[in-house]
């Protein structure tokens, strides 16, 4: 430890003067390395924001309880206590007829004029019943055999449609990060096998002297790690400023949707690209020593 501790100074100008070699190509490594970890960023953010809409959307899961006689208060308030007291159940409210029709009035916007056609209200008292979505199908057959309960309306097919989206969304994410791996791997081990082709005498003047090969590979990694970690830097930057951008427009346009808190999404998207391309940077370096040193020419 004290003997690379020693040498860290070296290791550095070394990293340094393999990238200062080819600096035009090195260049164009580190700004395409961060486009394609900006596309990783991208995804992640698809990721944890479809995440958060599903998880959130579970937790506010509702059914609508239609009542075989929606006048009686007494039975009303009855059937509140009783269904509260189902496993799966988390928050029971009774909805009353004029409740239900100033609901309809803010779903339908400008098209509510459309109710003033009644003479009377056409809406009925009901229950709103906030479930726990992985107990569904349990609360759905309870209901059916509580007596004076009617009709159950859920929302079970919407939800399952987002589930389906947010997991196809997440199957392309893990096709594309896979490309981003790859793709990343091959320019950063083709730029360490550059650095160590440009480098070819001073490696065998090293050789000569005894130096071990971790101390001649070294310097090659630290090159290949700083680039990608710059690059995942450049990405950052980027994201931030997509992040920021859209978090003003959707809260202005679509202030219902359960966004995950941004500080929260911008240091988690930040550490992620950053961890991968420093990942990725070590094994792309560590993949060019090996091709060269398994290359006799």
């Amino acid at each position: 430890m004290k003997t690379f501790l020693y040498n860290i100074g070296y290791f550095l100008s070394e990293a340094m003067r393999t990238i200062r070699s080819n600096p035009l190509s090195n260049f164009f490594s580190v700004i395409g390395t961060g486009l394609i970890l900006f596309l990783l960023g991208i995804v992640l953010v698809g990721w944890s924001v479809g995440d958060q809409i599903v998880m959130a959307l579970e937790q506010e899961a509702e059914i609508s309880v239609y009542l075989t006689n929606p006048e009686d208060q007494v039975k009303i308030d009855e059937l509140t206590l009783q269904l509260q007291k189902l496993e799966g159940v988390l928050e029971v409210r009774s909805v009353g007829k004029e409740q239900a029709k100033e609901q309809m009035e803010k779903l339908l916007g400008n098209e509510s004029e459309i109710l003033g056609l009644f003479d009377e209200n056409p809406f009925e008292a009901f229950l709103e019943v906030r479930i726990n979505l992985g107990q569904m199908e349990e609360v759905l057959n309870k209901l059916q055999n509580v007596n004076g309960v009617e009709y159950v309306r859920d929302n079970r097919e919407v939800l399952e449609q987002m589930k389906q989206i947010a997991d196809g969304l997440k199957l392309i994410g893990v096709f594309i990060i896979l490309a981003v791996g790859m793709t990343t791997l091959i320019i950063i081990s083709h730029m360490i096998r550059q650095g160590i082709y440009n480098n070819r005498e001073q490696i065998n003047t090293l050789r000569l002297l005894g130096a071990p090969g971790t101390f001649i590979g070294f310097p090659f990694v630290l090159a290949g790690t700083l680039m990608t970690v710059i690059g995942g830097a450049i990405a950052i930057g980027f994201l931030l400023v997509i992040i920021n951008s859209g978090y003003q427009q959707l809260s202005g346009a679509l202030p219902f949707i359960p966004l995950p808190v941004q500080e929260w999404l911008q240091a988690r998207i930040s550490s992620m690209v950053l961890t991968v391309s420093a990942f990725l940077g070590v094994m792309g370096s560590l993949f060019g020593l090996a091709s060269m040193r398994n290359d006799k020419s």
